[in-house]
């Protein structure tokens, strides 16, 4: 066993050593290498910032109410009847002032315009309850004051003010047919919050022309275990056809349908662009043992056996590919790790979000990285391995 190792290493170390006679072709590889790894760690980084935002948002304490069947806030309906029904529900924690922590909600869509790009984007605007930001967690006014209620004020969220333009503190916006001014800038631990205006729900009522009814009713929970009671309340009771989870859950369901769409994006561009890289990685290697060819055979001639030739020529386009991987990866980190975009949410509104680049992510980018440099150099490895001593000398 121990001179095969031997035979193994100098083959190998012979290998390593004439990569700078193929500096340009090597260079290549580890470049289509590179972008493979950057184009699909970008798309994951995408995907992942957007389920962590999305995800991130809610907790298991707070429930919330929708119209049976509803996928989201913007398709559901809830009549101001089952807004009292859920408020006498069980399970729901009271304020100091003994009343329910409840927070009737109308979720609309108004016009935006994007500071980096001048476009026009959908946005969401919030009316809630006096209780909207006491029912959640993690609510921060960071600059300003909240709205007063019953005026044409609003309080918009971090991420959506340094996004879209015109929601700066102090500045008149016209939402629908009516002017706001915004009052408040706040902050929501990095959640979906943070991409939403929000307003005094009747002032929304009255000036959107919705009256009779809301779309949500949350509801903060005196336990996460008080949700099953909640819902076998609503269950029990014919008036209230209504749909019951935590607001946790609802997040959570809300970023499976487009981070799964920005995956099926990014995996099949990253695959096609490796059959390219593989096709470089083939060439670089097919070259490197027709370079080697006399080198090969002379060590085969005094010795050496085939496997060592071809577990030699195979590392060699491994540590080419697993270079190209490193660079993609920190390329990527470098480029597109916290940086903030938006994108369409289910609702159809734009969701603010990071990239973020996790460990996990940068070894699936790596992993592919070894895929291409293990097919670009198995079958190059098979011919130095099979190659004739007397074409080799020959030549």
């Amino acid at each position: 066993m121990r001179p095969f190792l031997l035979q193994v290493a100098a083959v190998t170390l012979i290998n390593l050593k004439s990569i700078p006679q193929r500096f340009w072709l090597s260079l290549s590889t580890v470049v289509a290498v590179a972008l493979v790894v950057m184009v699909l760690l970008t798309f994951l980084a995408m995907s992942y910032g957007f389920q962590k935002t999305l995800s991130g948002t809610g907790a298991a304490d707070v429930a919330i109410a929708l119209r049976g069947g509803a996928a989201a806030e913007i398709n559901s309906a809830v009549t101001r009847d089952q807004v009292r029904l859920i408020e006498e529900g069980p399970g729901i924690d009271r304020g100091a002032d003994g009343r329910p922590l409840t927070s009737a909600e109308l979720y609309l869509v108004v016009d935006g315009v994007k500071r980096s790009t001048g476009t026009k984007a959908n946005l969401p605007l919030r009316g809630v309850g006096r209780d909207g930001a006491n029912v959640r967690k993690g609510i921060t006014i960071q600059a300003g004051r909240m709205f007063a209620p019953g005026s044409n004020e609003v309080v918009v969220g971090k991420s959506l003010a340094s996004e879209f333009a015109g929601f700066d503190l102090g500045q008149t916006v016209k939402l629908g047919t009516s002017q706001w001014t915004v009052v408040g800038v706040f902050t929501a631990d990095g959640g979906v919050f943070e991409s939403e205006i929000w307003a005094d729900a009747p002032a929304v009522q009255s000036l959107f022309k919705r009256e009779n009814y809301f779309q949500t009713v949350r509801a903060r929970l005196e336990s996460p275990a008080a949700l099953a009671s909640l819902k076998q309340y609503v269950e029990s009771d014919p008036r209230l056809k209504l749909d019951v989870k935590t607001e946790q859950d609802f997040y959570a369901e809300q970023s499976g349908q487009t981070t799964d769409l920005i995956q099926k994006l990014g995996w099949p561009l990253a695959i096609a662009m490796a059959f390219g890289a593989l096709a470089g990685a083939l060439n670089t290697m097919y070259s490197s043992v027709a370079a080697r060819a006399v080198e090969i055979a002379t060590l085969r001639a005094i010795g050496f056996g085939g496997t060592p030739a071809f577990i030699g020529t195979l590392v060699e386009s491994l540590l080419l590919s697993v270079i190209g991987g490193i660079i993609g990866a920190v390329a990527t980190w470098l480029i597109f790790d916290g940086f903030t975009t938006s994108t369409l949410g289910a609702s159809f509104t734009q969701v603010v979000f990071s990239f973020h680049l996790s460990p996990a992510l940068v070894l699936q980018g790596v992993g592919l990285a070894l895929v291409v440099g293990l097919v670009g150099g198995l079958f190059p490895a098979i011919r130095a391995a099979r190659q004739p001593i007397v074409a080799g000398l020959a030549g």
